[in-house]
């Protein structure tokens, strides 16, 4: 399927694949933040448009356009600033772009996922970008007044990804009791007891490899009892960039992001104490091992 954005001339959106690191996840020890996940594939679940011009901006209170004060920095070119155009304690980034996906499919804009910003939000909105004309704005609002915030160069003011616009709709949410999911139940039970003699013998042995901190089944997208998930169970998430960028000007290098670190050397330290039975038939289990490799010789 196509995503296209069409540009005038004078035109030049800074449009790339999102990038899937994020400072404060570098920052957590080991970088262990990047087990998680759900959390990885959503940094990058999309794409980003960067902010031409370093700034920074303060909301005076009131509701006024000209209660938010906007600072560009020197030998920037003002013309690409962010304006106050909507009063309400909120800045605005035009997007130079005219959006268009298939039919039935929506964009859903807004900041960029699990990368807070300290005294601004970003608004999101979903747009029937299948048929509309118009362009859109991306806009922040201010949490707190006399706050100064920052924006640098390049820095990521847009996130969005394509939607189908009447999955939503068609949706029948239940509440059920877990018995009438047999299979489920006893899967999860299962994954209930492994995670808890896990977490005893981790508190236990404390292991110092990161890869023996974590089960990794969801990860590895396996059950409990070590069978694979669906074949399009995905650990990476890498949207292709928008072919022509760089012919329109596009400033931001169009190469892969960089990808987070991978989330643990190996399975096993040999120096790690000696698993117990069923942590090591599981552990055996995500290698692709048969179970019966983890009973131990008498």
């Amino acid at each position: 399927m196509d995503l296209d954005c069409f540009v005038y001339e004078t035109w030049a959106p800074r449009i790339r694949p999102a990038d899937p690191r994020r400072a404060w996840m570098d920052a957590t020890p080991q970088q262990f933040a990047y087990r998680c996940l759900p959390l990885a594939i959503a940094n990058a679940h999309g794409w980003e448009l960067l902010s031409p011009v370093g700034f920074r901006a303060r909301w005076r209170g009131g509701s006024g356009i000209d209660a938010v004060e906007i600072r560009v920095d020197p030998g920037a070119d003002g013309r690409e600033r962010p304006t106050s155009l909507f009063g309400q304690g909120t800045i605005t980034f035009h997007v130079e772009g005219l959006f268009r996906t298939p039919p039935g499919w929506n964009l859903w804009v807004g900041g960029s996922p699990n990368a807070a910003k300290d005294g601004i939000a970003p608004l999101s909105g979903v747009i029937e970008t299948d048929w509309s004309p118009y362009t859109f704005t991306m806009n922040w609002r201010f949490t707190r007044p006399n706050h100064w915030v920052r924006f640098e160069e390049n820095e990521p003011f847009c996130f969005f990804f394509p939607v189908q616009r009447q999955a939503l709709t068609e949706f029948a949410p239940r509440i059920r009791p877990v018995e009438e999911a047999p299979e489920l139940k006893a899967a999860f039970d299962a994954w209930s007891g492994s995670r808890a003699a896990f977490q005893r013998w981790v508190k236990e042995t404390q292991p110092q490899a990161p890869a023996d901190q974590w089960q990794k089944l969801y990860f590895r997208g396996q059950t409990p009892d070590g069978v694979p998930g669906p074949e399009d169970h995905r650990t990476k998430m890498r949207p292709l960039p928008f072919a022509g960028a760089e012919a329109a000007g596009c400033p931001v290098p169009h190469r892969p992001v960089t990808p987070p670190p991978p989330p643990g050397a190996a399975l096993l330290s040999p120096t790690a104490a000696p698993l117990p039975d069923d942590v090591l038939r599981m552990t055996l289990q995500r290698l692709g091992m048969p179970p019966d490799k983890g009973k131990r010789g008498r």
